[in-house]
């Protein structure tokens, strides 16, 4: 099993940058593949940006160019840098983990493990 544990959220304006990073617990942080997710009030959860064991990365089209997902296996940590935030990124943004790495890399039910969340908040 692997806990996780988000941090790095807050309040920014629309145009700032923000750096969420997710710290993983065990010895076999390199065996799964990583994933943030984000959920609006009233909305379902939504795909952001998942890495890979390799580090290969995905990232959902809203944020393309915008985001970068990238990984320490050496410190068990995996970022997500947010750059010329938008009012719509407001959500909370959840962490994820599995070892099932021939699942979809996108879809939440492929993931076993989530952190607790951090909120994030782009005002315009």
């Amino acid at each position: 099993q692997v806990q996780l544990v988000e941090s790095g959220g807050g309040l920014v304006q629309a145009g700032d940058s923000l750096r969420l990073s997710c710290t993983a617990s065990g010895r076999t942080f390199s065996s799964y593949k990583m994933g943030w997710f984000r959920q609006a009030p009233g909305q379902e959860r939504e795909f952001v940006a998942a890495i890979g064991r390799s580090g290969g990365s995905t990232y959902a089209d809203s944020v393309k160019g915008r985001f970068t997902i990238s990984r320490d296996n050496a410190k068990n940590t995996v970022d997500l840098q947010m750059n010329s935030l938008k009012p719509e990124d407001t959500a909370i943004y959840y962490c994820a983990a599995d070892t099932r790495t021939w699942l979809s890399s996108s879809s939440s039910s492929s993931y076993a493990y989530w952190g607790q969340g951090t909120q994030v908040t782009v005002s315009s």
